[in-house]
């Protein structure tokens, strides 16, 4: 059948190869790929500059009083106007133009809510919940999906919980360092990410290690360079500012990919190195879990030792997955790797451990759950509760969905929370924001829950 006359053929038709050849231009050669990424590295930098201030650091806005009343600070606005007209010494905020909405840095805030804490009342929860004596929770973000938006929630949960007053680190542990990109880190190379950090606590291992080889007579593992100065680094000197008052860095670039080769070698060097706790053993030793509330770990799309590491060390795995098939086959696929490889570090350490009485080595989280990201209610309802239905608890019911907000923040390499409502009408910024603040109570449900069942036990084993 011929087609009707007049209707355009497809596009794929009709294509002329010289016209092709003439397109298509030279041949790419490995020197082409610099060129490439020498290009992107201008745009990135271009883009992650707008925002910038004049020191060329990131800048986050300022919180206007209907925000804070609304989603920082519980309180009516006019009330909250009396108090800072009743107490001068308080932060008074600055206008745009005389007799403006007063608009407040979020270091401001933090002073405020903390002048309501400990003033107001005591019934309303200025402050977050924080047993006293226990370490920071960890919370890794992971999936070897790409596309889910793992960095993003990452991302948006760290800034979820700096509004809400904690004490925040976030680490990077994925070498493309588009967490670092968001919070406008700055990494020079492998030296300034967690790598020091694993290869010292390697060669902490291994110095012991020798020594029981010289006891031996055997001849002991030398320290190369990478490891003795590994040595002397701690993770303070890894940790940056960011351009949030409550939210610290330590980043992550390409460099730190090398660490996916090292970490391997070292364990064949040394098969009691235990390398799934080097990271926790290390921000442990440096007292990282007593300096913040809060640790979230972007981990790499991919099982390998970054991973394990992140996942070995948090409290809480939380596994962002879309609401269609090909996402929940491979999510699936992605905790039967989970369980294949724990289950296979619990069975060869437990092997030595049984032969020798020692006790057995248990990985243990205090909670599991998938996120749902990137919802569309229209399209994906139905198999999203068909897989609530597979998963029952282990997915979260809350659907983070996809809005403008979403969308314009992203264009503009910044976090939904740090979009000017401004830009938008009221009830769009609300709408955009609502989702990520539901989001951010079922993660903070977990967290407090996990908090409480620890200060329960520590209790318990006090009054033993």
């Amino acid at each position: 059948m011929k087609p009707e006359a007049g209707t355009p053929l497809p596009p794929y038709f009709g294509i002329d190869p010289d016209a092709a050849m003439a397109a298509l231009g030279a041949p790419t050669t490995t020197q082409g790929f610099g060129a490439i990424a020498r290009a992107c590295e201008i745009g990135r930098d271009d883009l992650a500059g707008r925002g910038l201030d004049a020191g060329g650091r990131r800048q986050l806005r300022m919180f206007s009083t209907w925000e804070i009343t609304r989603y920082l600070i519980p309180v009516a606005q006019a009330h909250f106007r009396r108090v800072l007209k009743q107490n001068p010494d308080l932060p008074q905020g600055a206008s745009e133009t005389e007799g403006g909405a007063k608009w407040f840095t979020l270091d401001e805030v933090l002073r405020l809510r903390a002048f309501f804490a400990a003033e107001g009342s005591k019934t309303k929860p200025y402050l977050p919940y924080r047993p006293k004596g226990l370490p920071a929770k960890m919370l890794a973000v992971a999936n070897f999906k790409g596309g889910v938006g793992k960095t993003s929630t990452c991302a948006h949960l760290a800034m979820s919980a700096a509004l809400d007053g904690y004490r925040v680190l976030v680490i990077d542990l994925d070498s493309q360092g588009s967490m670092t990109s968001i919070f406008g880190g700055r990494v020079a190379d492998e030296w300034q990410t967690v790598f020091p950090l694993l290869a010292r606590h390697y060669a902490a291992h291994l110095r012991i290690d020798n020594q029981r080889r010289l006891d031996r007579g055997d001849a002991p593992v030398p320290l190369d360079e990478t490891l003795t100065e590994a040595l002397t680094v701690k993770a303070d000197s890894l940790i940056q500012k960011t351009h949030w008052p409550n939210i610290d860095l330590i980043g992550a670039q390409l460099n730190l990919y090398w660490a996916e080769f090292q970490i391997p070698v070292w364990r064949m060097q040394s098969r009691g190195w235990k390398l799934w706790d080097a990271l926790t053993e290390s921000l442990s030793a440096d007292g990282v879990l007593d300096q913040y509330d809060l640790i979230f770990l972007d981990t790499p799309p991919a099982l390998g030792y970054l991973t394990i590491n992140g996942l070995a060390a948090a409290d809480i795995l939380l596994v962002p997955m879309g609401a269609s098939f090909l996402e929940f086959d491979s999510t699936g696929r992605f905790f039967d790797m989970l369980h294949s490889t724990f289950n296979s570090i619990e069975e060869g350490e437990n092997m030595a451990a049984r032969a020798l009485g020692r006790p057995e080595l248990s990985f243990e989280w205090d909670a599991v759950r998938a996120l749902v990201t990137r919802f569309d209610g229209n399209q994906q309802a139905e198999l999203a509760a068909l897989i609530q239905g597979w998963m029952g608890k282990t997915l979260s019911p809350q659907r983070q969905e996809f809005t403008a907000l979403i969308g314009q923040a992203g264009e503009q390499v910044r976090g939904i929370y740090e979009a000017d409502y401004r830009d938008f009408n009221r009830e769009t910024y609300a709408r955009g924001r609502e989702t990520f603040d539901e989001t951010w109570a079922a993660v903070k449900a977990l967290v407090l829950g996990s908090w409480r069942r620890d200060e329960i036990e520590q209790s318990q084993e006090a009054a033993q």
